[in-house]
């Protein structure tokens, strides 16, 4: 048997094992007990807002505003960029790694595969690029214990939730990284089998919030939120302030950009597309980060009355490279200048979810770009207040074998596994930092509310 003749030797990519050991070696550039440093100094969170604020719909602020001050975990939601500008003032472990930016336990819950089952995910990706790996654990480990003392559980809880987090985080990891990229790829975790690993009388919590995503559906959402107009065409039913009609100009653009979110969008949801026409327009007003942006709702229908809506959010600057100012690869600045940040936004939600989402699209426009997406697609999550205490604890390291399912899907996986290691040495820093930045949260959410923001 004869090999093929090649011009030169072949440079294979480094093996996990060396990529381990690059990681361990960078334990000496930052020992992993340094990522327990929090810098106070030269913060401006309230201006960090109101940068953002300059950009957003002005008469949408002050409901930013309101839903931001509710309360401290609302505060910490909305103010992802806020986090971003701290966690560039730290020291870092320079792996970087895909990241969402935004990884709070309220962005893990419940939507749709394109095979019509339910899926367990990250499904918020607005802020998604690349970054550090442990900036979105401390964003998800901080979320914990601001949710474990916003619900009034005992601190001893918290933290040990909180352990149990970055220690399943650190375990998961380095379970996926021993196998080979294409298994990686396909892993995926079931909300049955988070099911399962409660007791009797918490599954039910979760039962609830599975049949809760399961009756949000596309057809749902069309029935609710749409009325006929005559002439077989349906139209979105006003509900201000939260969802109006746009004005003609507004409209015309909209329905104008259809084309170019059909042409992003896969070849066979292209196809599939050719059978609706866009009807209606309106503005919806979403989330608490979110409130501000703009974001539509389209109404297609084909020609038999059939309906679906597709949701088209604001699509900016990812915070992480914004306000967190990480030099971002050059295949991602090329695409965002090629065809936008929504362009980035769709990117890497196919990159850190398991499956997502088929009607994934995006548009680039002068004014502002966007992503596309279905609406209401089963998406559904779980609240963390009505968990006792145990699934409470079990819920967040699913979150976080979540994250670290989404983390290994990056080259650098193996490095981030040889850096945090078992997880043993990496868990006090990390929950120490967290309890240091949920205190620093509660103060800027006070100061926040006091300035009438």
């Amino acid at each position: 048997m004869t090999t093929p003749a090649t011009d030169s030797p072949r440079t294979p990519p480094p093996s996990t094992a060396d990529r381990r050991s690059f990681g361990r070696d960078a334990r000496q550039r930052l020992p992993r007990r340094d990522l327990s440093v929090l810098t106070t100094t030269g913060r401006d969170p309230l201006g960090v807002l109101a940068t953002q604020n300059a950009t957003r719909v002005p008469e949408l602020v002050p409901l930013r505003a309101e839903r931001m001050s509710a309360s401290v975990f609302a505060f910490y939601r909305g103010a992802a960029a806020v986090m971003a500008a701290d966690l560039a003032r730290d020291a870092h472990s320079g792996i970087t790694v895909a990241s969402c930016g935004d990884a709070h336990v309220a962005n893990f819950g419940f939507y749709a595969s394109p095979q019509r089952t339910l899926v367990f995910d990250l499904n918020d990706f607005d802020e998604a690029a690349w970054a550090p790996w442990e900036w979105d654990v401390k964003r998800l480990v901080t979320s914990i214990v601001l949710a474990g003392h916003e619900t009034s559980r005992d601190d001893g809880v918290v933290r040990e939730t909180a352990a149990a987090a970055v220690r399943t985080y650190a375990r998961v990891l380095g379970r996926l990284v021993e196998r080979d990229p294409l298994a990686r790829y396909f892993e995926h975790f079931s909300p049955h089998a988070l099911l399962d690993s409660y007791d009797a009388e918490s599954r039910e919590v979760i039962v609830e919030a599975i049949r809760d995503a399961k009756r949000r559906t596309g057809r749902r959402a069309v029935r609710r939120l749409t009325v006929d107009a005559g002439d077989g065409r349906l139209a979105f039913i006003e509900m201000p302030p939260t969802m109006v009609h746009v004005d003609a100009d507004a409209r015309r653009r909209m329905l104008g950009a259809d084309a170019d979110y059909r042409a992003s969008v896969n070849v066979d949801v292209r196809m599939l597309l050719t059978q609706y026409e866009a009807v209606d327009v309106v503005h919806r007003v979403v989330g608490v980060g979110s409130v501000g942006t703009r974001c539509f709702l389209v109404l297609l229908q084909d020609g038999d009355g059939h309906a679906l809506v597709v949701q088209g959010k604001e699509a900016g600057r990812s915070v992480l490279e914004q306000f967190g100012g990480v030099h971002q690869p050059a295949p991602l600045t090329e695409m965002i200048a090629a065809s936008g940040e929504g362009a980035r936004v769709v990117a890497l939600q196919r990159v850190l979810q398991a499956v997502s989402d088929p009607f994934l699209g995006h548009v680039q426009s002068p004014d502002q770009d966007y992503y596309a997406r279905q609406f209401h697609d089963m998406k559904g999550g779980i609240e963390m207040v009505e968990l006792d205490d145990a699934p409470f604890h079990r819920y967040a390291q699913a979150c976080a074998a979540t994250l670290a399912r989404a983390h290994a899907q990056s080259p650098n996986a193996p490095v981030v596994a040889g850096y945090a290691g078992s997880g043993r040495a990496l868990t006090g820093p990390i929950v120490d930092w967290a309890f240091a930045y949920a205190e620093l949260t509660r103060a800027d959410h006070a100061a926040f509310v006091a300035a009438g923001s």
